[in-house]
């Protein structure tokens, strides 16, 4: 499915407060320290962006189930994506020249990684865990890759299970990453 997303149109179906708590959620989520730690993310600015994708990839495919307001949620947060990725860049000390350019790669790179890994879920089995092992893992860690895909289908899962006005009010969690002994 395309993402239709625009970073022009700017609808707020949600309050922007339950919007900046969503997205804290997935930044807050992206940042666990077991990623790194133990599931071989690599920490850095690219490792943190891709596993900050990973998760709004998450929440946003299972915001296109949501028949009310998932379309207009599903676009504020984008925007939101987007309004960091941008304030981030300018913090980093890149030029306003620049900006749009690195904004675009951006773009590229979100598209390109919920195409992948849409294809790969729907897939199953091993498609999920290549998709993050090339995309997150720079193709290295076949193991932590697996771990994380099983993190990933875990998390799409309890997505699944949750209802529709706790996603829209902001009102869930995202699962614990899984352990080494939790892996199945």
């Amino acid at each position: 499915m395309l993402w239709p997303f625009n970073h022009f149109r700017k609808p707020r179906l949600a309050p922007a407060g339950t919007i900046e708590a969503i997205y804290g959620m997935i930044v807050t989520q992206a940042r666990e320290p077991i990623f790194y730690r133990d599931l071989g993310v690599p920490d850095t600015v690219n490792g943190r962006f891709d596993l900050l994708l990973l998760h709004l990839w998450l929440l946003l495919r299972r915001l296109r189930t949501v028949a009310q307001d998932g379309v207009g949620l599903s676009q504020a947060l984008f925007d939101r994506f987007c309004e960091d990725m941008d304030d981030n860049l300018r913090e980093m000390g890149v030029g306003d020249q620049s900006v749009p350019k690195r904004m675009r790669a951006f773009g590229e790179a979100f598209y390109g990684r919920v195409q992948a890994y849409d294809q790969a879920i729907d897939k199953g089995g091993e498609a999920l865990a290549q998709a993050i092992c090339k995309n997150i893992l720079s193709g290295a860690g076949p193991d932590h890759a697996q771990r994380l895909a099983a993190y990933a289908e875990a998390a799409n899962a309890h997505l699944g299970q949750t209802g529709d006005p706790a996603l829209l009010a902001g009102s869930f969690k995202f699962p614990a990453p899984l352990r080494e002994a939790e892996t199945p």
